[in-house]
């Protein structure tokens, strides 16, 4: 995995974790366990796990939502290739878009950088269109700026319908 611009210094992220199919909440603690042991990520803060409506592809299980902060010396891309492998490990299969999960990990953004590259643009670009996303990272980054707007404010405009904290 490549690092960050100049290899040491750590870039605060934020990732996005879904998972629709099995043991959710577990599945998505095992995810931020992976990810927090991983080489060059620590993960800072974590969110709340919320139940949420299924999003686009509405004929399924409802989901487990949850967001964390990390600290990372990993590029953006090597950040995603590391979702992606805990995806992967945690036996997520791509079948139907938006569709059913076992996981799902989204990059949301990257310190401010702004990248449009094959697969992986940041800012997420619907990132500002799911309450199920903003609820989550509103509780553990509220005055992150995406796209110009703070994510509280994101949130305070889009509404949280559909979207409820667990316990």
């Amino acid at each position: 995995m490549s690092l960050s611009d100049d290899g040491t210094t750590p870039v605060r992220a934020a990732i996005g974790l879904g998972s629709n199919i099995g043991e959710k909440i577990a599945t998505i603690d095992r995810a931020v366990a992976l990810l927090d042991a991983a080489e060059g990520v620590r993960v800072v803060a974590r969110s709340a796990n919320y139940r949420t409506e299924p999003w686009g592809y509405r004929d399924q299980d409802w989901f487990v939502n949850a967001c964390v902060l990390v600290e990372t010396t990993l590029s953006a891309r090597a950040l995603l290739e590391l979702c992606l492998a805990t995806e992967q490990a945690l036996g997520r299969r791509r079948e139907i878009r938006w569709g059913p999960r076992t996981i799902d990990l989204d990059v949301l953004f990257y310190g401010d950088a702004r990248i449009e590259e094959p697969g992986l643009s940041l800012p997420h670009p619907h990132i500002l269109e799911r309450a199920f996303v903003l609820a989550p990272l509103a509780e553990i980054a509220p005055d992150a700026v995406v796209h110009g707007e703070r994510i509280a404010d994101a949130l305070a405009r889009l509404g949280a319908e559909g979207v409820e904290r667990m316990a």
